[in-house]
């Protein structure tokens, strides 16, 4: 009895010699840490955009982050300069065409590997992901050379076959496994009901994969849209360069850097991308399956 005693006490004396974990004082030299540490970031991320916001409204922007002299000159210069409008319908042309291609090949491509069973099927889809595993340096120059053998180099067409096949990967494995979701019951009634297997696909599955087609729209929106090795590989001539090329030259290509109309650019830049995510995240998402098949 007197050692449980001793060994209480001892515990007791120990114990208010420094917080322990749990203690009120702990947790708040935690929380403290957490929030340094979000803030940190926060400014790390929202630092970059504030330089771009500020400077692309500036009437004299510059390197720094600074009050502007509030102004739309460099918006103006920006679509009324006769090299800028042309990069811009370039890059939404090449985003729009390769994402439109990718979804078509992609939506028939997942229905393939969902619907049928073949030999091979499960490395057929594992080989598919591994060639994201390869860095895309690593292939531009044979891509290059595959386009010059098909005349299809310094075109749209061909950087459009490209940026589609690019992304081609993550949008089957994407919509296979939406597709999968979808019971099979449904096509089998739209079939007994006079339907073809397109018609089915059409009417019946598209609708319930608005998820995965959403996000695979996206994903490959993006990547085309933010590409710059490819095009730059890839095209020869300055009238069929993208805008992420556009912003690259005109950074590097001039000893004087224009800095409020190259804010301006990278401002415009970014909107296509931000209506994209907002119009898919409102009609895309809604898609629902509860209900589909009674049990």
């Amino acid at each position: 009895m007197a050692a449980t005693t001793s060994t209480a006490e001892t515990r007791k004396s120990t114990g208010s010699a420094a917080p322990r974990r749990g203690t009120p004082g702990w947790r708040t030299v935690q929380h403290a840490v957490q929030y340094a540490l979000m803030v940190l970031l926060a400014l790390f991320c929202v630092v970059p955009f504030a330089w771009v916001v500020l400077t692309a409204v500036d009437a004299d922007g510059g390197s720094t982050v600074t009050l502007p002299s509030f102004t739309l000159d460099n918006f103006t210069r920006f679509f009324t300069d006769g090299d800028t409008p042309r990069l811009f319908l370039n890059s939404v042309v090449v985003s729009f065409a390769a994402t439109a291609l990718n979804l078509a090949c992609g939506v028939l491509g997942a229905y393939g590997l969902s619907r049928y069973r073949f030999r091979g099927r499960r490395t057929f889809m594992f080989s598919i992901l591994l060639i994201r595993v390869i860095p895309p340096p690593a292939t531009i120059v044979a891509l290059y050379l595959l386009m010059v053998k098909m005349h299809l180099d310094d075109s749209y067409l061909g950087l459009v076959l490209v940026e589609a096949a690019s992304a081609l990967p993550i949008t089957l494995w994407l919509l296979k496994g939406t597709i999968d979701a979808v019971p099979f019951e449904l096509e089998e009634a739209a079939w007994l009901d006079g339907s073809t297997r397109f018609g089915a696909v059409r009417r019946i599955v598209l609708p319930l994969v608005g998820p995965g087609l959403g996000a695979a729209a996206m994903l490959t929106f993006m990547a085309v849209w933010g590409d710059f090795l490819t095009p730059l590989v890839l095209l020869q001539s300055p009238d069929l360069y993208p805008l992420s090329i556009g912003l690259f030259r005109a950074f590097t290509a001039f000893n004087q850097v224009d800095w409020g109309v190259l804010a301006a650019s990278s401002v415009v830049y970014t909107v296509p991308p931000a209506v994209l995510y907002v119009f898919l995240r409102r009609h895309l998402m809604r898609s629902n399956l509860s209900g589909a098949v009674k049990s």
